[in-house]
């Protein structure tokens, strides 16, 4: 197993509000975690750089090799709650920190399977031998319109209002994190991205890439991030992929 990530603030933007942290708990076990913060510069920094920190802190706490499909759901929905708490409680202690959140992220591949548990519209992806598949669902207003059959996946991507979350760590006392759990097998794909990404690829030329850079994860995530930035690099850009090599 095999974790590579890189991050960029981009041309456009002054700092970084999404972070991210990966690891491995064994040659078959491997995790990884992408927040886009939000809530101006340091509010999105600090609610970001939380997140990572309390989920990572949880992971590798609790994780033993061997566990229940069930004790890694509640282990990682856990995370999400306490990084939950903890950015909403250091807004309440920091006036000039009010109003600041952030998406979330978590990946962990163990036993020949991936776990994924997400709030936000930052997205992770599997690509098997099926091809490319989205495998989280955005949180987020625009995503609410195409499920509602008002506006297409297409039209989404350049509605104005493509911005707006519906769901987020810190900024309510409680979050509900989605999870799911796919089989994972040997030469699959997972990758997890902020927006500053997906606002300007689509899932088709995503899949190119993963195929052209299939011999390198490196390779791979610096490629996806040179895309965005070239392509205007308006947000941040954070890109994490697991190799099940």
């Amino acid at each position: 197993m095999r974790v590579d990530f890189a991050t960029d603030a981009g041309p456009v933007r002054k700092s970084n509000q999404d972070a991210c942290r990966c690891g491995s708990f064994s040659d078959s076990s491997a995790w990884a975690v992408v927040c886009d913060g939000m809530g101006g510069a340091n509010g999105g920094n600090v609610a970001s750089a939380i997140a990572v920190d309390q989920i990572e802190e949880q992971l590798k706490e609790k994780f033993a090799g061997n566990m229940s499909q069930g004790n890694i759901k509640s282990m990682m929905i856990n995370a999400i709650c306490r990084a939950n708490t903890a950015i909403y409680e250091a807004a309440r202690e920091q006036p000039e920190l009010r109003g600041m959140g952030t998406t979330a992220v978590v990946m962990l591949a163990d036993q020949g399977r991936l776990h994924v548990a997400h709030v936000g519209d930052s997205r992770a992806y599997l690509k098997n031998g099926n091809g490319l598949t989205q495998i989280t669902m955005d949180h987020s207003y625009v995503q609410d319109l195409v499920n509602f059959g008002q506006i297409t996946k297409e039209q989404a991507r350049t509605h104005p209002r493509r911005n707006i979350i519906t769901r987020v760590l810190g900024v309510h006392d409680a979050v509900s994190a989605d999870y799911s759990v796919w089989d994972f097998h040997a030469g699959d794909w997972a990758l997890a991205c902020t927006d500053g990404l997906t606002g300007y690829m689509e899932d088709g030329l995503l899949e190119q890439y993963m195929n052209e850079y299939s011999h390198s994860g490196e390779a791979l995530v610096e490629k996806l991030i040179q895309y965005a930035v070239d392509s205007g690099g308006a947000d941040n850009i954070t890109v994490a992929v697991v190799n099940n090599i």
